[in-house]
């Protein structure tokens, strides 16, 4: 939440705001990318050690900067280009890793459990920082994120080596990458549970609005902002944490479609309210959608995949939850700018459940998808 609010304070422009999405989406594709044939060939445990060191250059970088005055523009985009690649190549090692430390039947628990723990601090980190931006400025918040991340690096150092099962060969790299990507195209319910959520992040996530509305609409400062931040992962961690009843779902596609139309309803409604509160509670409800979504989502694309391609399915998985919010901030900026905020956010609403009819669709192996005849791809189903 630093980064999005230190730039509109310092141009004032929700443009130049949301231009930060665009900004962090090469280095997240290639890095991603990257990340997942490096991690169905290396052990990820080593791997994963070494992405956590770089969190903390990166993050030690911003605090520097914030600290050394009113930083330029250019050099906060170029930070925030090697903290989005660095995080992405992070994200997709991490997810690789899931499957192999659970046992089968346990592993929608698990991914309900690792998604609820990250939206808790989700939920913690944009509240205090909003008090340590009102307290202490930007540079406190970077500061605080290079010690956790240092965390992160003894939580690492910790582990037992995860190495990929089933990998013998090692193609080069770049043909490893075309084979993971060739691989997700196989599966129709893989790419239509990508499809809807880059849709679903894409129009209904304004994340890059939420200084904007902060100061400009509910006129909260910071503190509006991170309650604004938390309230979307409050949602997301009680549904998280709530979703023993996956366990025993078997159309999990329905279910993500359901939800993203959840998602984009509550998106919009909160577009129309004028004060903090209400709107907080809205994009809480949006949150504990979303957090269905991806909860199955995750069941999905894990099921579906073997474990000597689970980075680079991770990393196209990877890719699309975390570019889908970017694309968002540029859509949302670009008709914030050309409309207003608040427009910007019920259009983006609307054209999130409009989404949901389209990729059904489009994509009809996601609505029938049967958790209970499902089996990795290439590999014989269940009896």
């Amino acid at each position: 939440m630093a980064l999005p609010f230190q730039l509109y304070v310092l141009t004032r422009s929700p443009f130049l705001t949301g231009l930060l999405g665009l900004v962090e989406l090469g280095p997240l594709v290639t890095a991603s990318l990257l990340g997942g044939a490096l991690a169905d060939r290396y052990d990820r445990r080593s791997l994963l050690l070494a992405i956590q060191v770089a969190l903390v250059l990166v993050a030690s970088g911003l605090a520097a900067a914030a600290l050394a005055g009113s930083p330029p523009v250019w050099l906060l985009y170029v930070l925030a280009g090697a903290s989005a690649g660095t995080a992405g190549m992070e994200r997709v090692t991490r997810t690789a890793i899931v499957p192999n430390v659970v046992s089968g039947d346990r592993l929608r628990s698990a991914l309900s459990f690792m998604f609820g723990l990250y939206q808790v601090t989700m939920v913690a980190g944009p509240l205090v920082g909003g008090l340590l931006i009102s307290s202490s400025g930007v540079q406190a918040v970077y500061i605080a994120d290079a010690v956790s991340c240092l965390g992160m690096v003894a939580a690492a150092a910790a582990m037992s080596p995860q190495r990929p099962i089933g990998e013998e060969r090692h193609d080069p790299v770049l043909r490893s990458i075309r084979d993971g990507l060739r691989f997700v195209r196989r599966s129709e319910a893989l790419v239509g549970s990508f499809a809807i959520d880059l849709a679903a992040m894409t129009f209904g996530m304004p994340r890059a609005l939420f200084p904007v509305l902060s100061l400009t609409v509910y006129h909260s400062g910071a503190g509006g902002t991170g309650v604004l931040f938390a309230a979307v992962s409050a949602g997301a961690t009680v549904a998280a944490l709530s979703t023993g009843w996956i366990e025993h779902a078997r159309y999990l596609g329905r279910i993500v479609l359901a939800a993203v139309a959840v998602w984009g309803l509550a998106i919009a409604a909160a577009g129309l309210t004028a004060a903090l509160a209400p709107a907080a509670l809205l994009f809480a409800v949006a949150g504990a959608a979303d957090s269905v979504s991806a909860v199955c989502r995750s069941t999905i694309s894990q099921s579906l995949t073997p474990d000597r391609m689970r980075g680079r399915m991770s990393s196209v998985f990877s890719l699309v939850v975390a570019s889908g919010p970017r694309l968002g901030d540029i859509e949302a900026g670009a008709v914030a700018s050309a409309a207003s905020p608040r427009f910007s956010v019920v259009s983006g609403g609307l054209a999130c459940v409009a989404s949901v009819a389209l990729v059904a669709a489009m994509f009809p192996a996601l609505a029938a998808y049967d958790g209970d005849a499902v089996a990795p791809i290439g590999e014989p189903a269940p009896a």
